[in-house]
């Protein structure tokens, strides 16, 4: 059976490593939050190609670490989208943060798979629930 988890790459050389651990982690978020997996496509790609995305669909002239668009569906439970990652912008703030890089790249992709679930970080108090939920799940990893 195919994963629900696809990787691609766009624009970038970057080599994802530990591709069937990450999907099977992220798998098991997603369950772990009662919800289906379906088809999720996690793209990595560099600031250009996600600052063109942010400036089309969002209309934002910013970078990003990270665009999370989900796929609608009848079904709540069933989780689905695309997640497009800034390896660029991950690398920067692993850098500022002080991270391992693999740590900062693992916090953003459970990062969109918790926007795809319904999670947002637009307040305050969102904001400190999601960072929980990714502090939770990066010690699941």
């Amino acid at each position: 059976m195919t994963s629900p988890i696809q990787f691609f790459r766009e624009e970038i050389p970057f080599i994802l490593k530990d591709k069937i651990r990450i999907r099977r982690w992220l798998v098991g978020v997603i369950r772990e939050e009662r919800k289906k997996p379906w088809y999720i496509n996690l793209i990595l790609t560099n600031d250009e190609y996600l600052l063109e995305l942010n400036k089309t669909y969002l209309k934002h002239e910013t970078f990003t670490d990270i665009l999370t668009f989900p796929y609608q569906d009848e079904d709540k439970d069933i989780i689905s989208g695309d997640i497009f990652i800034s390896i660029n912008r991950v690398k920067d703030n692993a850098a500022t943060f002080k991270q391992d890089f693999d740590i900062e790249l693992h916090r953003v992709m459970v990062h969109g798979i918790l926007h795809l679930i319904g999670y947002n970080d637009k307040g305050k108090k969102e904001k400190e629930l999601m960072t929980q939920k990714e502090d939770y799940y990066l010690d699941k990893y």
